[in-house]
């Protein structure tokens, strides 16, 4: 992947969100899903960037590192 469009992108979404990482509904206006969407993937292992979870069982936090949801759009998105 290109080095300048992954920079713009992290750049972009840094100072989108302000923070270091994304939750489950920021991750899906990311890429125009629904957080329903965002679960099923979470659930199948795949299809979504790495996360992590803080907190244990089903009250634990999902959360998108900035830097993870780059590399996966670096990844899935095809520039010319």
């Amino acid at each position: 992947m290109n080095n300048f469009f992954y920079e713009k992108l992290y750049e972009e979404l840094s100072e989108r969100y302000q923070k270091s990482t994304l939750t489950k509904k920021e991750l899906a206006s990311e890429l125009g899903m629904s957080v329903s969407s965002i679960n099923n993937y979470i659930v199948k292992g795949v299809g979504i960037p790495e996360y992590i979870k803080v907190g244990t069982g089903k009250n634990g936090k999902v959360l998108f590192p900035v830097v993870n949801v780059v590399d996966y759009l670096s990844n899935t998105i095809k520039v010319s």
